[in-house]
């Protein structure tokens, strides 16, 4: 589709988030697969029914990605579009498939070895997932508070190397509290020679320190206040509040909103989930916007970070422009 049409777009949101081996081997947990469609196109509908066309779901290795089922979701939802990922999700160590695969060779047969990773999310992007024909339209990897551990920079690099022969935006987990987007910036920007207006900082709401984001933002890079109703350990207003604050001091244009919600994620416990009651699709249209327009943030502004961000962040670059 042209970028033109992505409308009003939420950037981090997820259909289901699971533990596929559990799931797989534990089917109870789960439930009734038609069950888990039909609540999963009915949420996805009352979405839409706000206006919201364009949903970025970065669910890929490590978080149970599944297209045919997301497309049969879909096909029951023509109004909105769903931007799916390829990536690989961890915060400490890559996945016993690439173990010894790729550069973990490298030492033993005294020869560079390239890393198998980059070759599977460019074929998710050029041809299409798991033989569904759904291309990937970004690429997504992860740091916490772990930092960078040795799999982690593996992974970003590999997300890296993909992005630079396909010209693929980029999501990036981060965990604001240790300053991981600095990280970001040393491996896939200094080192590896992404530009920061090419990656989506995740979770860049988590924390209220507001000079740290503006350091962020004036290096390039787009911010994700992308967990909304997320209160476990922050409140709702403070992750408004800072939203707030960074429209007041000038960077709409370096931020994009969203809930980090699901249909279904089997991390957390029901007995958790009654404690979040904030936490789903349709919580920014019915509580952050209010409370953002009364704080004094623009309808211009609004666009900017729900429309004209999102377009910017897939249409910047070209595969032509790929290194």
């Amino acid at each position: 589709m042209d970028s033109a049409e992505l409308g009003r777009t939420y950037m981090h949101e997820h259909v289901f988030v699971l533990s596929a081996d559990v799931q797989q081997n534990h089917p109870d947990e789960w439930g009734h697969e038609d069950d888990r469609v039909v609540d999963a196109v009915r949420r996805l509908k009352e979405l839409a029914a706000q206006g919201v066309r364009t949903i970025v779901d970065p669910t890929v290795i490590g978080l149970g990605r599944y297209i045919p089922r997301i497309q049969r979701i879909a096909e029951q939802v023509p109004e909105l579009n769903i931007v799916v990922a390829t990536g690989c999700y961890t915060y400490d160590d890559v996945p016993f498939f690439f173990h010894h695969r790729g550069p973990a060779l490298s030492e033993a047969l005294g020869t560079e070895v390239p890393d198998p990773m980059v070759d599977m999310f460019v074929g998710d992007i050029t041809d299409g997932i798991a033989r569904t024909g759904v291309k990937a339209g970004l690429l997504k990897c992860a740091i916490d508070k772990q930092g960078p551990t040795a799999g982690v920079e593996r992974v970003m690099r590999a997300v890296a190397g993909a992005h630079l022969r396909t010209g693929t935006p980029i999501t990036v987990h981060t965990h604001p509290g240790s300053h991981s987007g600095r990280e970001v910036k040393r491996v896939l920007c200094e080192e590896e020679g992404v530009e920061p207006r090419r990656i989506v900082l995740g979770h860049s709401g988590d924390t209220t320190d507001a000079d740290h984001l503006t350091e962020l933002a004036e290096a390039g890079f787009v911010l994700g206040m992308d967990r909304f109703g997320l209160n476990l350990e922050t409140t709702f207003e403070a992750r408004a509040d800072v939203v707030v604050e960074m429209c007041r001091r000038g960077f709409a244009e370096s931020m994009v909103l969203s809930h980090d919600a699901s249909c279904y994620i089997d991390w957390v416990d029901p007995n958790v989930m009654a404690l979040l009651p904030q936490w789903h699709y349709l919580h920014l249209e019915q509580d952050v916007l209010p409370y953002l327009r009364e704080s004094g943030v623009t309808e211009e502004q609004i666009t900017t970070m729900l429309v004209d961000n999102p377009r910017r962040y897939f249409e910047t670059a070209s595969v032509s422009e790929a290194r």
